[in-house]
């Protein structure tokens, strides 16, 4: 149910950024099998597929470290990681899938009020190639001028640095930008950089959304467009 606590202003925004894991597609899955492949090579125990989706949100260094019980050994981290990764590329798109809802939203809500049409972008903490490469995969690639990920800067979210490029890249104001995600990471990168941003309950790191306000919360792709009071097509 849609959950609004500070109005969004629908003709002012111009710019819409999403985060992608648990925002836009379903990786889950896939994220648990490179994990636990990971874990199985370095001859550690699986862990819970429900217990992986918590720990995503962060970047991919982090979801390895987490995993193998945040160790001080840096060296034990990035065998993980690399191993992490290379299992993923062959399985990110084994079962990854786009939201109901998502396309249709996105039809929806590229259009202005006045008939102008919204920037998309993506900024998410995953590495920029699996991001870029899903997105094209699952048929996203077109609705977004831009595609950032972890890697892409020197910092990652929440630090402002992505979403302020984006803006400047799309020639909006803060105040003309509105975040997506559905971890606390996403809520904190908007206000970070002065933009809205909308709570997305449905995903991967919902959890973490109660641990700080978001101007809205929703818990499916189609309350995007009741935020911002666009029609959806059926």
């Amino acid at each position: 149910m849609l959950e609004i606590v500070n109005p969004i202003d629908a003709a002012a925004i111009r710019l819409i950024v999403f985060d992608l894991d648990g925002t836009l597609i379903d990786s889950r899955k896939d994220l648990a099998t490179a994990v636990n492949a990971m874990l199985a090579e370095m001859n550690r125990p699986t862990v819970p597929e429900k217990v992986i989706a918590e720990y995503v949100g962060d970047g991919a260094r982090m979801l390895v470290q987490r995993v193998l019980g945040d160790p001080e050994d840096e060296a034990l981290v990035a065998d993980g990681l690399e191993r992490f990764l290379a299992s993923y590329r062959r399985h990110m798109l084994d079962h990854t899938y786009v939201y109901d809802g998502v396309f249709q939203a996105l039809d929806a809500l590229r259009t202005m009020p006045d008939g102008r049409e919204r920037k998309f972008a993506v900024l998410t903490n995953k590495p920029v190639r699996p991001s870029k490469r899903i997105c094209e995969a699952l048929g996203l690639s077109r609705y977004f001028f831009q595609i950032y990920g972890g890697n892409s800067f020197a910092t990652k979210k929440p630090d402002p640095e992505g979403l302020n490029t984006l803006m400047r890249e799309a020639g909006a104001r803060s105040e003309e930008t509105l975040m997506i995600g559905d971890s606390v990471v996403d809520v904190l990168t908007a206000r970070n950089a002065g933009t809205g941003v909308i709570g997305c309950r449905f995903g991967l790191s919902s959890h973490t959304l109660e641990t700080v306000t978001s101007d809205c919360m929703v818990d499916a792709p189609s309350e995007w467009t009741m935020a911002l009071g666009a029609a959806v097509q059926k």
